[in-house]
């Protein structure tokens, strides 16, 4: 099955999965209780456990007024939160890039509107083994178990990357075999001998290396070094209805990145912490102190045509996309980030 078909069976799925209100809204992007007249006050998302996002930290600053962010439910991943905006159950969401990809190859009328999530020296994702594990090499990942949040996202695209790079064959890729676990639980999985390599980003990363006996094998940084890899997504029937909110919620996002920043590090997890506290959500917290940023490069959040054009490369190169298949008009914007404007 291509990315293509995936992500169109992805999207029938999440509107059968949203039930009656997926029925009363449509899936097909259109027309919904967020879309009447005047510009809406209200943006329904998704948020995660125990953590902040950018959209969180900016309204918490102000810089979302007079709009108000509404909580619906805690997505289970970044390909389950785009998919919840293409069927018009949250009005923003957010994904890796090449997630985002899949979804618009498939029809889904939803476009990138500022950036979400990078990796750099500081935040990166790491493909883990035991330490007295015998798996050395991508070859010896040939048979065994790898577990990751979810398929056809961010750590499955850089997995098959590291394969590819080593020489496996596709068939040999096959191979291998990938199994969904929750990131709170890919360590305990790992250690109790579950999976044989588990992925670990982030507070998850940290906490884990803090107890010991595990080893990289590789990471995405070392393949791809800096990078944007994930982005905020709003539908086009929202964004074309309702361009001042668009402009108000791309910019609170860009000046939360930016104050993240440049704000230090413990002020920021403190701020996170009151965040937590304040939303009643009986929530533990106490991996915020891993926490070590967004990880994106560019000021502002701006997406830059390489952040999603790496993808693509990669897509073609594995037969999943025909060159020039997507224009990227239609897959991100800048319209509505100043940052971007001011050069």
């Amino acid at each position: 099955m291509s990315f293509a078909e995936a992500a169109r069976r992805a999207l029938s799925i999440a509107c059968l999965s949203f039930g009656l209100t997926g029925a009363l809204l449509g899936c097909d992007g259109k027309a919904s209780s967020a879309a009447g007249q005047g510009d809406p006050g209200v943006l329904r998302y998704q948020g995660s456990p125990g953590a902040v996002t950018a959209p969180e930290l900016a309204e918490d600053l102000g810089f979302l007024a007079p709009l108000r962010l509404q909580f619906v439910s805690s997505t289970t991943s970044g390909p389950q939160s785009i998919q919840a905006v293409a069927t018009n159950d949250t009005d923003f969401g957010g994904a890796f890039n090449g997630a985002v990809l899949k979804l618009v190859a498939a029809q889904a009328p939803i476009r990138a509107v500022v950036s979400l999530y990078g990796v750099d020296a500081e935040t990166w994702n790491g493909f883990y083994v035991a330490e007295d594990s015998p798996i050395r090499s991508a070859r010896d990942l040939i048979g065994k178990k790898v577990a990751m949040n979810t398929l056809g996202a961010h750590h499955e695209f850089v997995l098959k990357e590291y394969l590819s790079r080593a020489g496996l064959s596709a068939e040999q890729i096959a191979q291998v075999m990938l199994v969904v676990i929750p990131p709170v639980n890919g360590e305990q999985a790992l250690r109790q001998h579950q999976t044989d390599v588990t992925v670990l980003g982030g507070i998850f990363r940290d906490r884990a290396l803090e107890r010991g006996g595990l080893r990289l094998l590789f990471s995405d940084h070392d393949l791809f070094g800096s990078f944007t890899a994930g982005s905020y997504v709003m539908r086009n029937d929202f964004i074309a209805q309702h361009p001042k909110a668009v402009s108000t919620f791309v910019a609170g996002v860009a000046k939360a990145l930016d104050w993240s920043r440049t704000t230090p590090r413990e002020q920021v997890i403190e701020r996170f912490r009151s965040i937590i506290a304040k939303r009643h959500r009986n929530e533990d917290a106490s991996l915020l102190k891993y926490w070590r940023g967004f990880g994106i490069e560019a000021k502002g959040g701006v997406i830059r045509r390489t952040d999603f054009q790496l993808w693509i490369d990669w897509m073609v190169r594995a037969g999943e996309l025909q060159p020039r298949q997507i224009d990227l008009s239609r897959v991100y914007t800048n319209e509505f980030n100043s940052f971007a404007r001011a050069g």
